[in-house]
């Protein structure tokens, strides 16, 4: 569950964000002033802050650079009654995640910290990762010829400008993979801007990736909005489920990245950006090209290099290694002194097909973890299914 700490002085539209929050789920922490957020933030209780800029003992951009510098992991949202475009400007050029004008509209909040809660995912993965690598420079000792390119190909990867297109089945690492082609890249002192094409609408994924002028189209409100392409500026922009991005704004895609420049909707003037783009996938983008569904020119442009990630049924040996680095990241978050797996258990984990490949065992240990009282995870601690594969 993602904890949001509001700093906010006035009580009313602190009660009124609450509210929002808790019917989504949402825990919140409240601060009426910086030092009171400050000290907050040094107990690590906070994965959202949603700032206001004007507070009673100083300004928020102060709280928003030490997050930048000290936490980059947690997105910051600024709110403000005496916001304009200059402010909102300079709240992403100081690291903001978005920027949105009092008084805060409850839609465009949530949309907000739901593309926040994608980035809070992402920075968890890549510490999951870091977890895992070895001094070798490798998530996890892995025998399988297929993860040893998966590793060669990041490492010569990461530190270029080049476009990179992930693809693999679902749950095989996608996400982990950009975070840290992210991280070893020049641009890893900014923050990764990600969205996730499939869960937002064709006209709404317009305006997140370029932005829209005030009045552009209905609903648009009267303030002017920055898109997530011009946010990514000198950054990576990582665009999850590419392939359901319908076609005329796969032309756009096409003229920015060709052209490095983007144009808001409703919007004349052209604005250069400078991002290094990541896509990811887990159909076949070719045979959408041959169905007409998908522009071969922005393929090709967006395959620059193409990394497959392999199902986890065809790195089975990596699994010991993978249970083991999620015990050690996921145990303490439930007080749990859990160490390690019991044999019965881990021939049942390696006997399985894994269909939802990683992220089916990582929410496999989980489980069992919930369920274990003890030091090691046992054969009754995992799902049915797994445990009538591994009766044999």
């Amino acid at each position: 569950m993602t904890t949001v700490l509001i700093v906010e002085d006035e009580p009313t539209p602190r009660k009124f964000i609450r509210k929002i929050l808790a019917k989504k789920g949402y825990e919140t922490i409240e601060a009426e002033t910086l030092s009171a957020a400050h000290k907050v933030l040094d107990q690590h209780a906070a994965d959202v802050v949603l700032l206001d800029v004007q507070l009673p003992d100083g300004n928020g951009f102060t709280l928003l650079e030490r997050l930048v510098l000290e936490e980059p992991g947690i997105p910051v949202v600024v709110a403000t009654g005496y916001g304009d475009i200059d402010m909102a400007v300079e709240a992403m050029q100081n690291g903001a995640f978005d920027f949105m004008a009092k008084p805060i509209d409850a839609k465009r909040l949530l949309r907000s910290l739901e593309h926040a809660d994608e980035h809070v995912a992402l920075h968890r993965e890549l510490a999951l990762l870091r977890n895992e690598r070895g001094t070798d420079g490798h998530w996890v000792e892995s025998s399988a010829d297929v993860m040893n390119e998966v590793n060669d190909l990041i490492e010569r990867v990461g530190p270029t400008p080049g476009s990179v297109l992930l693809t693999g089945e679902t749950g095989t690492g996608k996400s982990m993979v950009a975070a840290l082609l992210h991280a070893r890249s020049p641009r890893a002192k900014k923050t990764c801007v990600t969205i996730n094409c499939a869960a937002i609408s064709d006209h709404m994924l317009e305006s997140e990736l370029f932005g829209h002028e005030a009045n552009a189209f209905t609903g648009a409100g009267t303030r002017r909005k920055l898109g997530l392409m011009e946010v990514a500026d000198g950054s990576t922009l990582f665009l999850d489920e590419i392939s359901t991005m319908k076609a005329d704004l796969q032309a756009k895609m096409l003229r920015a990245l060709e052209e490095r420049v983007i144009r808001r909707v409703g919007g004349t003037k052209e604005i250069k950006i400078d991002i290094r783009l990541i896509t990811a996938t887990n159909v076949n983008i070719p045979q959408l090209v041959d169905d007409g569904e998908f522009r071969e020119d922005l393929y090709w442009r967006l395959k620059v290099v193409e990394i497959r990630m392999p199902p986890l049924r065809d790195r089975m040996e990596d699994i010991p290694g993978l249970t083991g680095a999620f015990i050690r990241n996921i145990a303490p978050d439930y007080g749990k002194d859990v160490t390690g797996v019991r044999p019965r258990a881990m021939k049942a984990l390696g006997a399985y097909f894994w269909p939802g490949n990683i992220r089916e065992l990582r929410n496999t240990i989980e489980r069992a973890l919930l369920l274990c009282d003890g030091s090691e995870i046992d054969f009754a601690h995992l799902p049915e299914e797994i445990r009538q594969t591994g009766k044999g």
